[in-house]
This record gives structure tokens, C-alpha cells and sequence, in this order.
């Protein structure tokens, strides 16, 4: 692995440090980006660390939490933390996870498995240390089985300079990792978990860069035994890069990225899930995103813009089986630095419809990067992305903002701004970059975000839970039955005031069901005019917990997510 990493680091020092055309080389450019532990360790002592206030904040869309805090839920004054994932227990979703790359110290870029959990639906987190101490740990990715167990995946890198991944499990209920179970691996991983009930339930797979593996050139492993071990590397046809994967409702197999031969790729496997299978790709399509997968931009000098990301409508509805795919990336027919563009497939990965573009600002000069999607169990799709259009003064400074699409993806929510801007290059730990990606998973009633920013004048990470608003664009242009659903406050202890708009008379229901989908209580069922309606409810015998508040008006329902605190 050394020579081969010799050989890469000299093209890499050939190669300007620049954006990248159509034209590039994707074999070169699969080349440029991997870690490397190029710092001594600066332990933290999260008992004597210096501390300040920790960030939060909520308003009716969104309710933000920082993550990365001391016993006492105080910021941790000079540390780092960014490339957050998310899983959330399905069997309890107040019970959720996220990891990231731990830097104890902002002069040290040495970084380490970090990870915080709740237990209360993210109202309070606790960050009990790193994983594995004083061992160079990065690239986080977490997921979650069907019966709550957890698994984390983390890179290392070891001392013959080979790029390899260990994947941590929690399989009692708990919050305390095991020892780990080595999982081959290589730079830039993701891995998916199979929810489904079908023959590939539980089995684990994951990807990464095919340049940095340490069974080059194959990239690709699957556990079937609930991550106690892992199979054989294999090669995947389309050799994705930078991307992540995805699990269709029958079991279906997909891997996303930047492509060897062509700018963004999916490939699938359709017996990846059947035990003992020798595994092989039905299909790797190009799919066009107006635009290639980049980094080394201003707005994040030594990461990406983002990577791509693939996931599918396992709802019941009319996108069942649908196939999406987005990221920002640097446009192809225009000047514009970086669009969330998004796609999508209605045969399983074979055909792609014609790119969208997401973010709806007018210029052409503005990034919108690290563009993040999920599909809600209802098929809602939600996206987020940083975007520089918030600053007033016209540098990097950047904010949250979301959309989302309720047909499908044919068309997106206005987009809404969620948080203050603030400024990407504050507290970079010997790194000038806030990490790669973000993570999202989304539930009925919204989507559960982890996610990075400087807010309080450091890099930290954390939780938001955003709550949909106003219905697609080509609803909201025509004959719109209700708008807005949204509760204040949420999280809330006795007392929540549900708020939503109609656009006539109309019959309206309000019900309240529980994680499982049992009506637990009809607050409203009558005719009422066209307008804003406020409803006060006081939530008497309501055992505390996560609720789905649904809305449902003439010929349309909106839903969002309702957490019960206690005293």
C-alpha cells in the first residue's frame, strides 16, 4: 500500500488544486481526497475542559440542540467537531446516535471517533468521550437495524499506510459501544442497514473510495450475520466514489457517486440480500445532475462540496419503489459554483428524468453546498444545504436552509431559511474545511438532522429536528387545501398550541397517533372557514414521548412530529 500511496501523493502534488471540469480525469480525481494523520493527539479532559454557553434554538420549524457539550450541557471551548451522522431506533425514535470526527484541540488536526446520544428525543445530549481514545479515528458513519441495535463505521488508518474501517455495535438497548469488529474498508465509506422484512433484513453494506482501499481494487463488503463479521471484499461495475447507498422496499441494492467514466453513476445489485449470494450489479447508469461532484472551493478550501447522495420511496404510496439521487455540485451549463440538483428514476435505476434544481435563489454566483436528502416512511422528500445567499455582505457566510417535495420530486417547497448565518472558517482544526458531508433521517412528521456550524463561534456539532411548512410549489401556485402545520412549543411539557391555515371551508380532522400509527386522541373533526386556525391543547394524561400530529383537509394531510418532555 505505501508505494501505491507514493505513486497517488505525486499525482496528487502534479494536480492544481482547482475546480474541476467535465473533463477531468475521475481516475485522478477519485486520487485527491483521503485522510491522513498528519498530527500528534492533544488529549481532552472533559471534566476540566474551559466551557461556555451551549447554542440551542427552536422556533416553529425547527428545534436545534448542540451536541458536543460536557456533562453539564456547556460548549467545550477548544475542541472541533464536524462530519456528523444521525441513526435514530426505530422502536423507540426517541433514542438517537451521532457520531463525528472528534478534534480535542483546534491547534491539533488529530481527530477520533466522537459521539454524543439522547434519550429524550434529542432535548438533551450526552457526549461521553471518544470511542476508541488516543487512536486516529475519521470519516463517522451510523446507521441502525430494525430492532434498535446501532452500528458505527470508522476509518482508520494504520501504520503500512492502509486505509481501514472498524464498525462498533450497541445490541443491548444501551448506549456503550463494543470492541469493534474490522470491517476492511477504506477512505470515504458509507454504509446502509436493510430495514425491510424481506430476505436481506439486517444485512450491513458498505462502500468507499476504490483508490483508497485496503483491498484495492475491490471497495465493497456485506455483513449477513448482524455485523459479527464481514465478508470478502468485492468490486462494484461504475466504481462510485464519494456517494452513499441505499435499500429499496424490496430489498433492492443501490450505490450512488461520482463515476470512473462518467460524472455521477447508481449501480444495483438485486441479489446483494440473498445469503451466501456471489454478489453482481444488474445496472450502473449514468445520471444527470447538470453538474460533477467537487471541493477544494472557497467556501471549504480542503473538503468537498458534498457528496451524492441515493435513496428510495419505500412508502405505500403512488413513488413506491422510486429511485433519487442528490448534491451539489459544480454546474455544467452555467457559471454557477454549486446547485442542489436532484433526480429521479421511476424504473428501479434504469432511466433518469431530466435535473432539477432545488435551491431557488436567482444568482449565479452563490454556493449551495453540502446538499443532503432522505425520504420519509411516507415518501416526503426533505433536503437540506448550506447556502451563501444569506449574507447581506456577499462573503462565505452561510445558513441552513431546507425544502422539500410531496409529489414525488415534480416540485419543492419554497425554500426556507432555518438558521442565523454564520461563518464556515471559524474554528478549522488544522484543517480548512468543516468536514464533507451532513447527515439527515427523516420520520413522518419531519426529519432529524445532524449537522455543523459555527453559531457559537467554534465548530460544533448539532441536532435539529425540522418540521415541513407549506406544501409543494405546484400546490402552493393552485388550488392549496392547508398550509403550515406547526405546533409552539415543540418539545413541549403540558401545553402546545397547534397552528395551521386553510385556503376554504372544508372539513378538517386533527388527530394524534403514536409512533406505531395508533390514533391515541381526535382533537378536532369539523367544518371550519377558510384562514389561520390556532388550537390550544393541554396534553392531561399524554404519557411523554414522540407523537405524529396529523392534519387532514379536504382532499390533503400534512403531518408533524410531537415530542411530549417531562418536568
Amino acid at each position: 500500500m505505501k508505494i501505491k500511496t507514493l505513486l497517488l501523493l505525486s499525482l496528487v502534488l502534479a494536480l492544481p488544486m482547482t475546480n474541476y471540469s467535465q473533463e477531468t480525469d475521475f481516475a485522478k480525481k477519485m486520487s485527491m481526497h483521503h485522510e491522513v494523520p498528519d498530527d500528534k493527539s492533544i488529549p481532552l479532559s472533559l471534566e476540566n475542559a474551559k466551557t461556555s454557553p451551549a447554542y440551542s434554538f427552536k422556533s416553529s420549524s425547527i428545534f436545534t440542540k448542540q451536541v458536543n457539550v460536557n456533562q453539564d450541557g456547556q460548549n467545550i471551548l477548544g475542541d472541533a467537531a464536524n462530519e456528523p451522522s444521525i441513526a435514530v431506533d426505530p422502536t423507540n425514535p426517541d433514542r438517537m446516535m451521532i457520531g463525528w470526527r472528534q478534534f480535542d484541540n483546534v491547534n491539533s488536526s488529530f481527530r477520533q471517533a466522537g459521539y454524543g446520544y439522547t434519550l429524550d428525543g434529542g432535548q438533551t445530549w450526552t457526549f461521553p468521550g471518544v470511542i476508541d481514545p488516543g487512536v486516529f479515528r475519521s470519516d463517522p458513519v451510523l446507521d441502525c437495524d430494525v430492532d434498535g441495535n446501532f452500528y458505527y463505521n470508522s476509518l482508520t488508518v494504520t501504520a503500512s499506510d492502509d486505509f481501514e474501517c472498524t464498525v462498533y455495535k450497541i445490541d443491548d438497548g444501551g448506549v456503550v459501544w463494543d470492541d469493534g469488529t474490522y470491517a476492511h474498508g477504506g477512505d470515504k465509506q458509507w454504509m446502509r442497514i436493510d430495514r425491510t422484512d424481506g430476505v436481506g433484513e439486517g444485512n450491513n453494506y458498505s462502500f468507499w473510495t476504490q483508490y483508497w482501499s485496503i483491498c484495492y481494487p475491490d471497495f465493497f463488503t456485506r455483513s449477513e450475520n448482524g455485523g459479527f463479521s464481514y465478508e470478502p471484499c468485492v468490486f462494484v461495475s461504475g466504481i462510485p466514489f464519494w456517494g452513499t447507498l441505499a435499500i429499496g422496499p424490496d430489498g433492492e441494492l443501490y450505490v450512488g457517486g461520482a463515476g470512473e467514466y462518467t460524472d455521477l453513476v447508481v449501480s444495483k445489485s438485486t441479489n446483494a440480500q440473498i445469503p451466501g449470494s456471489t454478489i453482481t450489479w444488474n445496472s450502473a447508469t449514468s445520471v444527470d445532475l447538470d453538474g460533477t461532484l467537487n471541493g477544494w472551493t472557497p467556501v471549504n478550501p480542503q473538503g468537498l462540496l458534498g457528496q451524492l447522495w441515493v435513496d428510495v420511496d419505500v412508502s405505500d404510496g403512488p413513488g413506491r419503489g422510486n429511485v433519487y439521487v442528490l448534491a451539489s455540485v459544480n454546474r455544467n451549463s452555467t457559471t454557477d459554483p454549486a446547485d442542489v440538483m436532484f433526480a429521479r428514476s421511476t424504473d428501479g435505476g434504469l432511466t433518469w428524468d431530466p435535473p432539477v434544481r432545488i435551491n431557488d435563489d436567482p444568482t449565479m454566483t452563490k454556493y449551495q453546498w453540502f446538499g443532503s436528502m432522505s425520504v420519509a416512511p411516507n415518501g416526503r422528500i426533505d433536503a437540506i444545504w448550506l447556502d451563501t445567499r444569506a449574507d447581506p455582505w456577499g462573503t462565505l457566510k452561510s445558513a441552513l436552509f431546507y425544502s422539500y417535495s410531496v409529489d414525488q420530486g415534480v416540485t419543492w417547497s419554497v425554500n426556507e431559511q432555518l438558521s442565523d448565518i454564520f461563518d464556515p472558517h471559524l474554528g478549522w482544526p488544522q484543517q480548512n474545511k468543516m468536514g464533507d458531508y451532513f447527515h439527515m433521517a427523516s420520520d413522518e412528521g419531519g426529519a432529524c438532522l445532524a449537522w455543523a456550524n459555527t453559531l457559537n463561534g467554534e465548530q460544533d456539532v448539532y441536532y435539529s429536528y425540522i418540521t415541513p411548512g407549506s406544501v409543494g410549489l405546484g400546490e402552493a401556485d393552485s388550488d392549496r387545501d392547508f398550509m403550515m402545520l406547526s405546533n409552539y412549543p415543540n418539545p413541549f411539557r403540558e401545553h402546545t398550541t397547534i397552528s395551521y391555515t386553510i385556503g376554504r371551508k372544508m372539513m378538517v380532522r386533527l388527530v394524534i397517533y403514536d409512533v406505531f400509527g395508533k390514533e391515541v386522541l381526535t382533537l378536532l373533526d369539523k367544518e371550519q372557514e377558510a384562514g389561520i386556525h390556532n388550537l390550544s391543547y393541554t396534553a392531561t394524561g399524554l404519557q411523554d414521548g414522540v407523537y405524529i400530529c396529523r392534519l387532514y383537509a379536504g382532499n390533503k394531510t400534512e403531518s408533524l412530529r410531537l415530542v411530549k418532555v417531562g418536568h
